[in-house]
């Protein structure tokens, strides 16, 4: 007499394949964000605070509009030095770089760690219906590639 088996049909898991993880996937959602009328003095405070290096600089609907960073505010206190006058209070407008390279939120995991590898950039802006949605790291594509290693690739 044949033995039945008692186990139920197994819940079919739903797994994110390889090719179809996207930068929105692993991207980091909750960022610091500046605005272009913000003084440089709250941008510096704001990096040590949150322990950031840079941020993405928004409009008042929230599309970008440019990037400041700790190299951004070195001009400002190199600026006073040579000038001989005290850390001017301008606007983050000021010195933020404007032409900012992006990547859109359903690009592939794959070809943005081909972006990252062609580029010396650590970090790009995601953008989604031309706004901001969040940002991306080289550390997001090494933790997802660890992940995928563990879900799909031979050890």
């Amino acid at each position: 007499m044949p033995i039945k088996s008692f186990q139920g049909e197994r819940a079919k898991k739903k797994r994110v394949t390889p090719s179809k993880l996207t930068v929105s996937d692993i991207m980091t959602r909750q960022l610091v964000i500046f605005l272009p009328d913000q003084s440089i003095h709250d941008v510096m405070k704001a990096f040590i605070k949150n322990r950031i290096s840079g941020g993405p600089v928004v409009d008042k609907d929230g599309r970008l509009v440019g990037v400041i960073s700790e190299a951004d505010c070195m001009k400002e206190i190199s600026d006073s030095r040579y000038f001989n006058l005290p850390i001017l209070d301008k606007s983050v407008a000021h010195f933020m770089t404007k032409k900012v390279d992006t990547i859109e939120a359903n690009t592939s995991v794959f070809d943005a760690a081909a972006l990252f590898s062609k580029s010396s950039r650590r970090r790009y802006p995601v953008i989604e219906n031309n706004q901001l949605v969040g940002q991306v790291s080289r550390k997001d594509i090494v933790i997802a590639a660890l992940e995928m290693k563990s879900q799909t690739w031979q050890h």
